[in-house]
């Protein structure tokens, strides 16, 4: 059960054959508790990880990718990772799944390093921020080029963040200013955009209860209140029988 989301993701996702989002050459997707822990999915090209985060891969789609050099990569002690590998349009894709209990934590992996997280409770709203920062090729300074051999980039290649949100959401500076159905709120920007090193600021203010806890109690009353409704009824035809 601890890898739901990434079971989720594979059903209704690019990587997966889903047809209800945009093919994104990298995609990190997170799903984010109330109580702070997090699972974060990523789907993305060997090469966008070569490019953006440093990962030692081929871009080539002949070649062979290790899949216990990708768990390696994105975890660490005591952080379960899940691997699963995909071919789009003859090109390798990588899709991983990290669970943490506290979000975080995320920033002290170094695939996720480049954003820092808050997550704290701020009056009656729980307030989320994330920053992400420049891509390892731009930390360096090395101006290090990956490219792709067959087929290269054409330039409108798109990165996504997507967030699955607990709550009733109170604000967010999603750029589109939409909420997606199920809570999800969704951050684009052009590959071009992201190698370069332009931050993405992300900010959600959230209701403190969960909409699972408040469809539970409502569903709860709803069967009380029916209880109660029925038991009225036998009660009163009781009576007009005795009465009779």
């Amino acid at each position: 059960m601890r890898f739901l989301p990434f079971l989720l993701m594979c059903a209704v996702g690019s990587g997966c054959g889903g047809a209800f989002k945009p093919d994104y050459e990298y995609e990190e997707e997170l799903y984010l508790a109330l109580d702070g822990s997090a699972t974060l999915n990523v789907y993305a090209s060997a090469a966008s990880l070569a490019a953006l985060r440093g990962a030692d891969l081929d871009a080539d789609p002949r070649a062979r990718i290790d899949r216990e050099y990708i768990r390696t990569f994105f975890g660490a002690p005591g952080v379960p990772v899940s691997v699963n590998l995909s071919r789009r349009d003859g090109r390798r894709f990588v899709n991983v799944s990290v669970r943490v209990d506290d979000v975080r934590e995320l920033s002290r992996l170094a695939p996720f390093a480049w954003s820092s997280y808050r997550f704290d409770r701020r009056s009656d709203v729980y307030e989320f921020r994330q920053h992400v920062g420049a891509p390892v090729a731009v930390e360096a300074g090395d101006g290090r080029v990956v490219s792709e051999s067959p087929p290269r980039w054409t330039g409108g290649e798109i990165v996504a963040f997507r967030m699955h949100l607990p709550s009733e959401i109170v604000f967010h500076n999603a750029p589109s200013g939409q909420v997606e159905r199920g809570n999800i709120l969704v951050w684009e920007q052009p590959l071009a955009d992201r190698l370069g090193g332009r931050p993405v600021e992300m900010q959600v203010n959230l209701e403190p209860t969960s909409i699972l806890l408040r469809t539970l109690l409502l569903f709860g009353l709803t069967i009380v209140a029916a209880a109660a409704a029925l038991a009225g009824v036998v009660w009163w035809i009781s009576r007009r029988g005795r009465e009779g």
